[in-house]
C-alpha cells in the first residue's frame, strides 16, 4: 500500500485519483543546460512525500540536490555540480579533485581513497609503469555513467521508483573496476536505497577501496545540531595534539559557520546492531529535521566524520569507509587492502532516510544508543587503536 497525504492508497486507488503517477512521484531524466553544469543529465525523484532528490548520470550517479518539503538536506558546495568534461583529477598536487566535490553523496574510490598517494603499480605488468600517484579520494566520482535503466515498478500494491548504471573506472595497463549501482525509493518514503558493487572486469589482480562521502548543510546543520552515532572509540582525530581544543568545536554538537575554520577530520569505532547495520544521524531539533545514513559494518567497517563549518562551505560529512584513515601504504603494509581477482567483486548497501518531526529524531536516538552510547564528551582522547581489518590478500 502507498502512503499518501495522510491516505493509504491501493494501485487502483492512486490510478483513480490521476491520470500518471507522475502528476505526484516519479523519477525522470532531464539535461542540465547552463554554467559548469551545461550538459549533465540527472534523474529527478520525487516519492510523493516532499521527499525529492537527484542522481548525476554523469557524475557516476551520486545524489546532488537532497531537499524535504522544500527544507535542503543535501550540500552545495561553491564548486558547483561540474560537468565531468571539467572534471581535474590530477591538477594540485593531488587536491584539484575538490574543484568538482558538491553534493548530498560523492562516492570515493574505487582503487584509491583519502588522500594523495603514489603507491606500486607492479600489479599491472608494465614496465613502464612502476607506480600510480593517487589524486585525493579517487578517479570514480568524475566518471559519467551507463544508464542501463530507470523507473517505477508495482509489486502488488507497492511501488519503488528505481534507476540502474555502470560507471567504469578503466584503463590500459591499468584497473578495470565496474561499480554497477541501483537507487531506489519507495512512493510514499522517506528514504533513499543505494546498492552498490565493484567488480573486476580485468584480469589484473587489483586493489580496492571504497567509501561514501554523504554531505548534509544548512538547514538540517545548524547552530545545536547533533551528532548520533554508535561510537564505540575515537580511534583518530586530524587535529588531535595541541591543536585538538582550540577551535572550541567537539565532534557532538554542531557550531554556527565561522570564519576561518580549519577542517576537523576523526575516525570512529563503531558498533554494530543485531542484525550488522551501523546507523549515524545527524538531526536539528529545532527544525525536527534530520537525515540517518545506515550501512552495514561487514561491508564498511571503519568510519570517518568530516566537520567543514567554514563560512561558505558549511557542511559536515558522513564517511563510512572500507579502510582506517590510515591510507593506502598502509593498508597495504598491514595487509588490509582488498585485492580482486578478475570476476571477484564487492557489495555495498546504504539507506539514507529522512528523519521528519521530533518522534522521528528521537526513535533514530533511541535506536543508536541501544547499540552502545557515543562519549558524552565533545573532545574523547583519540585511542590511536586502529583495529586489524581482515585480512584479505
Amino acid at each position: 500500500m502507498v502512503s499518501l497525504y495522510g491516505q493509504t492508497l491501493t494501485r487502483r486507488q492512486v490510478a483513480e485519483r490521476s491520470g500518471m503517477l507522475s502528476q505526484f512521484a516519479g523519477v525522470r531524466l532531464m539535461t542540465l543546460g547552463d554554467g559548469v553544469e551545461r550538459g549533465i543529465r540527472m534523474l529527478e525523484f520525487r516519492t510523493g512525500t516532499g521527499l525529492r532528490f537527484t542522481a548525476l548520470l554523469d557524475r557516476a550517479l551520486d545524489i546532488a540536490d537532497c531537499e524535504f518539503q522544500g527544507k535542503a538536506i543535501g550540500w552545495h558546495s561553491p564548486a558547483g555540480f561540474r560537468h565531468p568534461g571539467l572534471h581535474e583529477y590530477e591538477g594540485e598536487n593531488g587536491f584539484a579533485w575538490a574543484r568538482s566535490f558538491s553534493g548530498l553523496l560523492t562516492t570515493c574510490g574505487l582503487d584509491h581513497i583519502l588522500g594523495p598517494e603514489e603507491v606500486p603499480a607492479d600489479e599491472y605488468n608494465y614496465p613502464g609503469k612502476k607506480t600510480v600517484r593517487h589524486s585525493l579520494h579517487g578517479r570514480i566520482g568524475g566518471i559519467p555513467a551507463r544508464l542501463t535503466g530507470y523507473g517505477e515498478t508495482w509489486t502488488g500494491d507497492d511501488c519503488v521508483l528505481w534507476a540502474e548504471g555502470i560507471v567504469q573506472q578503466s584503463a590500459v595497463f591499468a584497473e578495470d573496476l565496474h561499480l554497477i549501482r541501483r537507487i531506489e525509493a519507495d512512493v510514499g518514503g522517506n528514504e533513499i536505497r543505494i546498492c552498490d558493487r565493484v567488480v573486476n572486469h580485468g584480469f589484473s589482480r587489483t586493489p580496492h577501496m571504497f567509501f561514501y562521502h554523504v554531505n548534509v548543510s544548512y538547514p538540517v546543520l545548524d547552530k545545536g545540531s547533533r551528532y548520533l552515532a554508535p561510537i564505540r572509540d575515537v580511534v583518530w582525530a586530524g587535529h588531535a595534539g595541541d591543536a585538538y581544543e582550540v577551535q572550541k568545536v567537539g565532534y557532538r554538537t554542531i557550531p554556527a559557520p565561522q570564519m576561518n575554520f580549519r577542517e576537523q577530520v576523526w575516525q570512529h569505532e563503531m558498533a554494530a546492531a543485531a542484525d550488522g547495520t551501523v546507523p549515524v544521524a545527524i538531526v536539528n531539533d529545532k527544525l525536527g529535521l534530520g537525515l540517518e545514513v545506515v550501512t552495514r559494518k561487514d561491508q564498511l567497517p571503519c568510519a570517518y566524520q568530516w566537520e567543514n563549518f567554514q563560512a561558505g562551505q558549511y557542511a559536515l560529512g558522513i564517511e563510512p569507509s572500507t579502510h582506517h584513515v590510515l591510507g593506502d601504504l598502509a593498508a597495504r603494509e598491514r595487509g588490509e587492502m582488498i585485492w580482486l581477482e578478475h570476476g571477484e567483486e564487492r557489495a555495498y548497501d546504504a539507506t539514507l532516510r529522512v528523519l521528519s518531526g521530533a518522534g522521528d529524531i528521537a526513535d533514530a536516538e533511541k535506536r543508536i544508543a541501544s547499540i552502545v552510547r557515543q562519549p558524552d564528551t565533545d573532545f574523547p582522547l583519540p585511542s590511536g587503536n586502529f583495529v586489524p581489518l581482515e585480512r584479505r590478500t
